[in-house]
């Protein structure tokens, strides 16, 4: 049952990655699901057990979907990519500061596909106006989305699953990875300085001036009490996912009253294929571990709190991003490590989270950054977005994790 388990794992993958005739990542991964069920390879039990603890979790990306696509629909991508613009006074230095502060705010609050699916084509146009060379600040976008992802549970589906299995509060979660972020931002921005240095001095040929948007205030003003409501929910016992909620609908019913969107485009945002994709994928992913992976990786998970094993666990967890994509490989990994504390989960979380900046499979977010960038007549380049992950990821991994380590001496797991 294992090969077979394995057999539609690789299958589920290669269909996302592919997408052969413009099928969803759900063709493949929904049938891969039952039939594992049908087999045997997972009993009827085990799967109705993975579809419950992953139900809040797709509920919740469900919601933060909707509240990222009604702010773009209210300006607010667009207010950002003016005042990067105003910002920056023609400089790509600075513009290139300005990309970073942005997509890892929007990341962090609105989730990494907001900075994928939404800010990407922003700094495509704001790069154009601006006249500097676009790539930059387009490559920022997609480590962003990944390295950014650290801070908060809403940031990306794999923290909202490690949040799950960590037994951490909201703010403590947040506590505990705010230098981490900090860290590993830090560090990207140096490497993209360096490695960039070239694009960045190039000669600047503006054009015009694009008109000034006005500010959604009321775009900022319903994030910022979302977010303030997973603080409270968290607090009270409540799933945060209820927070999330409110403020999608707070959004959806304001745009529907002034005309602004449709039922149909809201229901659109929800995404129901990526739904039903990752409810499928984590299905085949319990598959694969208890017909004898997870007695496999129990040989080369390191034990325990300190620095090395925080560094050992996200060695392992980066490198089984890029082989099997982050989403599986946090499935995967999450029930070895739970025995060892908060500390290793969120270890876990770092390496599925800057691991993939390493080649296109990593995460799903690279992935359909990728699209992104052909849809806009601009190719990326293999063996440079390799090289610069190779600069880039040993380097946040190793700082990320002291940081961790740190940050759990001083607050405590």
């Amino acid at each position: 049952m294992l090969a077979l388990s394995i057999l539609l794992l690789v299958a589920v993958l290669v269909c996302a990655v592919v997408r052969p005739w413009g099928w969803p990542e759900a063709a493949v991964a929904v049938p891969a699901a039952v039939l594992v069920a049908v087999v045997g390879a997972l009993p009827v039990d085990h799967v109705v057990d993975e579809a419950v603890r992953l139900g809040p979790v797709i509920g919740f990306l469900a919601a933060i979907l909707v509240l990222a696509q009604l702010c773009d629909d209210e300006g607010l991508f667009h207010a950002c990519g003016t005042w990067m613009a105003r910002a920056s006074r023609g400089r790509p230095r600075t513009l290139l500061g300005g990309v970073f502060v942005t997509a890892s705010v929007i990341t962090a609050v609105l989730s990494l596909d907001a900075t994928v699916v939404l800010l990407t084509p922003v700094v495509f146009a704001t790069a154009a106006q601006l006249g500097v060379r676009p790539k930059p600040h387009v490559y920022a976008c997609t480590h962003l989305s990944n390295s950014a992802s650290l801070l908060l549970p809403v940031s990306n589906l794999t923290n909202l699953l490690a949040f799950a299995s960590s037994g951490l509060s909201f703010t403590r979660f947040a506590a505990l990875m705010a230098l981490p972020w900090v860290v590993a931002i830090a560090i990207e921005y140096v490497v993209f300085r360096r490695f960039f240095r070239t694009d960045l001095d190039a000669p600047v040929h503006p054009s015009d001036t694009a008109p000034a948007r006005e500010l959604p205030v009321f775009a900022l003003v319903t994030v910022g009490l979302t977010l303030a409501g997973f603080v409270v929910a968290s607090a009270t016992g409540i799933d945060p996912a209820w927070a999330a909620c409110a403020g999608a609908v707070a959004m959806a019913v304001r745009a529907l009253a002034r005309r602004r969107t449709s039922l149909t485009k809201v229901v659109q945002a929800v995404s129901l294929p990526f739904l039903a994709f990752v409810l499928g994928l984590g299905i085949v992913v319990r598959a694969v571990v208890d017909n004898g992976l997870d007695d496999v990786l129990r040989l080369v998970i390191p034990s325990g709190d300190g620095l090395v094993a925080l560094l050992g666990v996200a060695a392992v967890a980066a490198v089984l991003a890029n082989v099997i994509n982050n989403l599986p490989a946090v499935l995967v990994l999450l029930p070895l490590v739970v025995p060892f504390g908060s500390g290793a989960v969120l270890a876990v979380l770092l390496g599925v989270n800057l691991g993939p900046n390493l080649t296109y499979a990593g995460s799903l977010a690279t992935l359909l950054w990728r699209r992104i960038v052909h849809d806009h007549d601009t190719e990326v380049n293999l063996p440079e977005f390799t090289r610069l992950g190779l600069l880039a990821v040993p380097a946040t991994l190793a700082g990320s994790v002291v940081a961790l380590w740190a940050s759990l001496h001083v607050i405590g797991g």
